[in-house]
Parts: structure tokens; sequence; C-alpha cells
């Protein structure tokens, strides 16, 4: 059976302080989590300070980005050796911020994700279409070949070996949430079209849903079959709310 999966995207927000605060609050709930697994996605700079935070829990962490390169003269760009160096386990690739504003493609994303299983790391893979796709009806089609940039480079086991993140564009940050169907909708989808090329990978790969999840509707999201967790964004930042949306998780 699949284990749920909540993991804290803090994108660009955080310092020291702030930073330990937060970790202070969501660890004094953890005994309130039950089986879901927990994980945090710092900005670079502080995966460290979180590391050290965090020891002796059982709370992941992972990265937010990463670069397709494994060394060399790429000033301002993190190694996914690197990365793996400060005790990272997971890196978050193709969110669709990374996707708008810094115009990462498919094909970007692929050899992002390729790293990542290279250096023996688990890829959180985003997939997700904006509110004009879904207006259009097709939505399907983007997810799709969102995920057949990754299958033609790497293979269908390498599905296995990841995490897959389903968000609407139009759903983060902006308080609009996919209704538990529409949400279901879309995961059964990927799961099916997994399920076209191989049935094992699709029954254990975890999908996370993302997209304005909080406390107050996670149960309702996490009810649904195909809906392995979350990929958390503001609510992430508050503790209170975190540990609410991982207890929904278990």
């Amino acid at each position: 059976m699949r284990r749920k999966l909540v993991a804290g995207n803090w994108k660009m927000n955080g310092s020291r302080e702030s930073i330990k605060a937060l970790l202070d609050g969501i660890k004094s709930g953890l005994d309130s989590v039950g089986n879901a697994g927990v994980a945090v996605c710092p900005p670079a700079v502080y995966i460290s300070d979180v590391m050290a935070q965090l020891e002796g829990t059982a709370v992941a962490v992972g990265a937010q980005n990463c670069a397709t390169e494994a060394s060399g003269a790429y000033t301002g760009e993190i190694a996914v050796a690197m990365i793996k160096d400060c005790g990272c386990q997971y890196i978050i690739v193709g969110h669709s911020e990374r996707r708008t504003l810094y115009g990462e493609d498919d094909a970007v994303v692929a050899k992002k994700f390729a790293a990542v299983r290279t250096a023996g790391l688990t890829p959180i893979l985003c997939v997700g279409e904006t509110l004009a796709e879904r207006e259009a009806g097709v939505t399907e089609a983007v997810i799709a070949r969102q995920l057949d940039a990754v299958i033609e480079l790497e293979g269908i086991a390498a599905i296995g070996d990841s995490v897959i993140a389903y968000e609407p564009v139009w759903a983060i940050g902006t308080g609009m949430t996919a209704t538990p169907e529409q949400a279901q909708d879309v995961h059964a989808f990927i799961r099916g079209k997994l399920a076209g090329l191989d049935a094992a990978v699709a029954e254990n790969v975890v999908i996370q849903y993302g997209g304005s999840v909080k406390g107050s509707n996670a149960a309702e999201l996490f009810a649904k079959p195909d809906i392995d967790g979350g990929l958390i964004g503001g609510a992430a930042l508050d503790p209170e709310d975190f540990l609410a949306i991982c207890r929904a998780a278990g």
C-alpha cells in the first residue's frame, strides 16, 4: 500500500530565526501525524541548518531545484551532488514557477529528473496545466506531454523511483483549489497513463496534489483513492497548518 507523503515547499521564504521557530513547531507535533511521510524543502542556503535542526527526527529534507550539469563553470547553479552532500533525499523538478518564470521546458525538466536519479536521490516531478489550458479542455494532453518528456528520456521504470506532484497552475498561491473530484480525475488519468506502460509502477508511485492545500481541505483531498498526500506551499510555513495537513495524510 502506498504511503502518503506531505512535502513542504518553502519557496523563497524564511530566515534562520523564522525557520528555527517553524521547525520547533513542527517537531513538537510530529507524534500526531501517524504513518505519513513528512519532508520539507527549504531555500538552498538553509539546507544545512535545517538538516541539523531535524537530526533525530523522521522528517526528510529536499531541495527546490538543481542544475542539469554535474559540475563546472555554471555560476550560481547548484549540482545534485552538492545537494546530496548536504544530506537531502528529495529534489523538486519542474515546478510551475520554474517552468513559467525561468523558462524551463519539458526537456530541461527531464534532464534535471535524470540528474537527480543518477545521484540516487528522489525527484518530485511537478506537472500541471494553466487555467487557459484547463478551460480549453487540454489538461490531459498537457499532463501527458510533461510525463512523456521524462519517460522518453529515462524510461517508465524511472517513474517508480520518483514522486509525482500534480499542481494545477491556476491553484498555486491563488487560494483557488481544485475540487477533490477534479484533482482525483487528473490523478486517476496520470495513474492510468502509467499503467498502460507498467502496471506495477502505476500502482506504487506516489502522486501528490498541490495547489492551495490547507488543514481545512486536506482530509477531503487525501481521501480520494489516487491522491497520495500533498506538495504544500504557503501552508507549509505555518507549523499548525502544516501539521494538520500531515495528520490528514496520516
